[in-house]
């Protein structure tokens, strides 16, 4: 912690949460209890994060390309899903966490989509860290859904098509209303974005790191931040602009 600058920290940082499988083939155990023990993770990295008044922290839960793997791993991804959210329920309404989902939630299961309802429901007055589950979530098709969503409009006459600019596509966007990430970790040594925030990452600084999901804990992402407060963000600019912005 000392070596933090408390006044230069991320506004929203987001994870792509990989190695499940591989810590869970590494300690001879199945794959399902790799996802088990990346829920540890996840309780360590959201208290570090509301302890720290981060304001919005995005995970990469389930992509629509999961929905390729074995039944029986779906199946349990969803049955940690409903025991996660029933277990923490009141710990995000206690702790001021605002529960948040982006991505194709319609194709989930309905008990978990009704369950995922209530959360957001139950928490929506709270005002402190954003937690956001990316679940049955793509990059790619986030942003066909915004496109369809703008013709549309334009179809119905609500939006002109000369009136199309970044602001309109970024308030269809699933992430409307979150600061872009500022930094976006990759857990497990892969060094891939994998289809993840894809308009959304345009000058988010990258961390990667070899550590598996299931072992990420606290130390872990404050290495992430230090790093990311070593970084000149430059934003297109050069050096001597940002000093005298």
């Amino acid at each position: 912690m000392d070596q933090i600058d408390f006044n230069r920290l991320p506004r929203h940082i987001a994870i792509i949460m990989d190695g499940n499988g591989r810590w869970a083939k590494k300690s001879f155990m199945p794959r399902v209890e790799g996802h088990r023990q990346g829920v540890k993770s996840v309780d360590h990295i959201v208290t570090l994060c509301t302890e720290m008044h981060i304001p919005a922290l995005t995970l990469y839960s389930f992509s629509d390309e999961n929905w390729n793997r074995p039944r029986t791993e779906i199946n349990a991804l969803m049955k940690i899903l409903d025991q996660y959210l029933h277990k923490e329920l009141e710990r995000m309404k206690r702790e001021n966490i605002r529960f948040n989902t982006i991505g194709r939630v319609y194709e989930l299961p309905a008990d978990i989509q009704n369950l995922i309802q209530h959360a957001k429901d139950y928490t929506a007055d709270n005002d402190g860290l954003v937690l956001t589950l990316a679940l049955s979530y793509g990059g790619r098709q986030e942003i066909l859904d915004a496109v369809r969503k703008i013709v549309k409009q334009v179809q119905e006459g609500q939006l002109r098509y000369e009136d199309i600019d970044f602001p309109v596509l970024e308030a269809s966007l699933a992430t409307h209303g979150l600061p872009e990430p500022d930094l976006l970790i990759r857990t497990s040594g892969e060094l891939r974005i994998s289809n993840f925030l894809l308009y959304q990452i345009a000058y988010t600084e990258l961390h990667y790191t070899d550590v598996l999901w299931p072992e990420f804990r606290e130390d872990d992402l404050l290495k992430a931040i230090i790093d990311f407060q070593k970084r000149e963000r430059r934003f297109g600019m050069i050096g001597d602009q940002i000093v005298q912005a």
